[in-house]
């Protein structure tokens, strides 16, 4: 098994089975012998290909005369094979020519096959996307975004920022975690070679690195949370004894932040999947906050009927969205599905805080967010609540970065500080 056979298998789980990327991968390199450097070298080759998959499909499409014709994983092969042509300028061409040649074994002919398409890329001159001359189509293919997105980006926000957040999406993710103790940020920063987020006053950023092999993470002074995640928890403006329910807590990143505000209080952590919640279960354990943090399996939908009214001090709803905020560290979401049904998701998220709202108390709030960047799933959402609950008003949140505050609500989109997607909104029962 080398890096880049390695790379092909989970390739095919990934574009045949509809396995996440992320899980696919992960499953492989820990059945591996790999070297660290072979590690990496795969990992580059899968998110790489994934994300540049409509690209690369564009300028196969020159050289195969009928992709129907050849079994999937020749195709996928060629795939994977060009974007290091393309995008991997330290890998001499003739090695990665050699190795797809000899990958290619497996199948009777197919070396021959793949030596000939391989050359001609690699020694010819390639057709430029730039020239394409249907704006949706040339946005899509030189930034590898289905059309449909291309157009619900351009509709919310301008051709001109639709296209720096695709752009963007090609930055390599950074490595951030939250510092969990916020006196030695500055000190572990220095330790780790880390720069302190711009976003969140307790997190550490690097442009590459592992936290999660550092002494400071498995003594849980680290987690790893995205800086836009960490900006949550805060707008909650715990006093240490409240009674919080996390509606939709899995994997427990935000429910561990909540938690470590509390001193007499709890957080109730739901979520549908009992297998999600031990997620929560064991990072509580690492962060040593097993006794604040309480877990149960439960639809956030029927909140209501479980609790009862006037029981929770505080309510997160980090509600299901279409996730198109993670579409960096994620990018075969983008492929999952035809336009996303963005109308379903508000149906699913008004239900959520319809039913949590009857359990808040009075002068209690509930803070509302997403890992989307559509208006349809977040500032649509608060105006239709607001609209059909009366008793509800939206509370105001403030940052100090002025370019993610929109209407009140926290925004951020991609490009602007190459973080997830995120959005953030709170409202108050009146008291």
């Amino acid at each position: 098994m080398t890096a880049r056979s390695l790379a092909l298998s989970v390739l095919e789980q990934v574009f045949e089975q509809g396995a996440y990327s992320n899980i696919a991968l992960n499953q492989a390199l820990d059945r591996s012998s790999l070297s660290v450097q072979d590690k990496g070298l795969a990992t580059e080759l899968v998110y790489g290909t994934v994300s540049r998959k409509i690209t690369l499909e564009w300028y196969l499409a020159h050289f195969i005369e009928d992709r129907e014709k050849l079994d999937s994983w020749v195709y996928y092969l060629l795939m994977l094979s060009l974007y290091q042509i393309l995008y991997l300028d330290k890998l001499p061409v003739h090695a990665v020519v050699n190795e797809a040649v000899t990958i290619a074994k497996r199948g009777r002919g197919a070396d021959k096959y793949v030596n000939a398409i391989l050359r001609k890329l690699s020694q010819t001159s390639l057709p430029n996307p730039a020239a394409i001359k249907r704006k949706n189509k040339r946005l899509s293919v030189c930034y590898s975004v289905p059309v449909w997105l291309v157009k619900t980006l351009i509709a919310e926000y301008g051709e001109e920022r639709a296209e720096a957040i695709m752009a963007s999406l090609h930055i390599r993710n950074k490595a951030s975690v939250r510092v969990t103790d916020a006196t030695r940020v500055d000190e572990l920063a220095g330790k780790l070679a880390a720069e302190k987020s711009q976003l969140s006053p307790v997190g550490l950023v690097k442009p590459q690195g592992y936290f999660a092999g550092t002494a400071a993470f498995k003594s849980g002074l680290l987690t790893i949370q995205d800086e836009t995640s960490q900006l949550v928890a805060p707008t909650l403006d715990l006093q240490g004894a409240e009674l919080v329910l996390d509606a939709c807590a899995a994997p427990g990143g935000k429910t561990c932040h909540i938690a470590s505000y509390l001193t007499t209080g709890k957080v109730l952590a739901l979520d549908l999947y009992e297998h999600k919640l031990t997620l929560i279960q064991e990072n509580a354990a690492r962060l040593g906050l097993t006794d604040k943090i309480e877990t149960m399996q439960l639809d956030a939908s029927r909140a209501e009927e479980a609790f009862g009214p006037d029981i929770f001090d505080k309510i997160l709803v980090d509600a299901p969205c279409s996730g198109l905020g993670l579409l960096r560290r994620k990018p075969d979401i983008r492929y999952n599905k035809e336009a996303m049904d963005f109308e379903q998701l508000q149906a699913i998220q008004l239900q959520i805080l319809d039913s949590v709202c009857k359990t808040i108390k009075k002068g209690g709030i509930i803070t509302y967010s997403t890992c989307t960047v559509i208006s349809k799933e977040n500032q649509e959402v608060i105006v239709e609540f607001l609209r059909t609950h009366p008793d509800f008003e939206q509370v105001k949140l403030t940052h100090p970065q002025a370019d993610i505050m929109v209407d009140g609500c926290l925004l951020i989109t991609p490009e602007q500080y190459l973080t997830d997607g995120f959005f953030i909104s709170q409202l108050r029962r009146k008291s």
